[in-house]
């Protein structure tokens, strides 16, 4: 899920080439690149820079970005992803992994043929962000970062312990888990897969993250986005924001985790002072 984080219970089609060259577009803006034997769906709207946007666990690209991918096209070359598992890519016989996905993303832009591009990721999709910008950072130009800490303490402990979550205010509501189960059987290849992909994608969450001396050595000048009641702790992000040698916090009034990127009143005036 778009939470999926660590300690939590509520925590698609294969062709066989590595980094391919060909794309095939299946309406105005979506199209398929066969990379890292993984067929990806992937959106391009907008001209300009180039944006990455990497969604939250069983999200899909509507579901994290659909309130703010207009006004961000309108300014930006935005290409958006569904990584493995996701949305419109089928999952494939390979672990759901953080620097998968990280590689994934590089070999999109490989086939897309961008050297460098801003990158955008939410939740799990910041994971990979923040991977990208780790292991690749000749490929990054600026790294937005939302709602991700950088090791699993960073958590608060109701995210991390089961047996504190029944009373916490800050996961994800029915509502929220009804959402993302119809927004996964609306689009997924294999529908019926859904408790299958829900296992692999928290692995993928429970990934143990990068050392002190990988942010103080990020290149890449990085806008930490959190909310008041997210599932980060807020002196975990001031840390990040001290190690980070170019750094911007913004801290949203009166959101949880879910709600982060349900505010473009609040986001997208942050985000164009940053990313112009």
């Amino acid at each position: 899920m778009s939470f999926v984080g660590p300690g939590s219970p509520r925590l698609r089609r294969q062709h066989r080439t590595h980094k391919g060259t060909d794309a095939m577009t299946t309406h105005t803006n979506g199209a398929y690149a066969q990379v890292n034997d993984l067929r990806m769906y992937y959106e391009r709207h907008g001209s300009g820079r180039p944006l990455v946007l990497l969604h939250g666990g069983a999200h899909t690209i509507d579901l994290t970005f659909g309130e703010l991918l207009p006004e961000l096209a309108a300014r930006h070359q935005v290409i958006a992803v569904e990584l493995q598992g996701h949305g419109r890519t089928a999952d494939i016989e390979r672990e759901m992994t953080v620097p998968a996905f990280a590689e994934d993303v590089i070999a999109l832009l490989d086939v897309l043929g961008i050297e460098r591009a801003d990158l955008f990721g939410f939740s799990l999709g910041g994971m990979t962000a923040l991977e990208v910008a780790v292991r690749f950072p000749e490929r990054v130009d600026r790294l937005v970062l939302a709602s991700i800490p950088f090791r699993p303490d960073g958590y608060l402990d109701e995210i991390r312990d089961p047996a504190l979550q029944a009373q916490s205010t800050r996961l994800p509501t029915e509502a929220d888990f009804k959402v993302m189960v119809d927004a996964y059987t609306a689009i997924a290849p294999h529908p019926e897969h859904f408790q299958r992909f829900m296992a692999k994608c928290s692995v993928a969450a429970g990934y143990e993250g990068w050392s002190e001396d990988d942010l103080r050595g990020l290149a890449a000048p990085t806008l930490l986005l959190l909310g008041d009641t997210d599932f980060v702790r807020i002196e975990h992000a001031a840390l990040m924001y001290g190690l980070i040698p170019d750094a911007r916090l913004a801290i949203l009034p009166d959101c949880t985790h879910m709600q982060v990127i349900r505010h473009p009143e609040l986001l997208l005036p942050i985000l164009e002072a940053f990313l112009r």
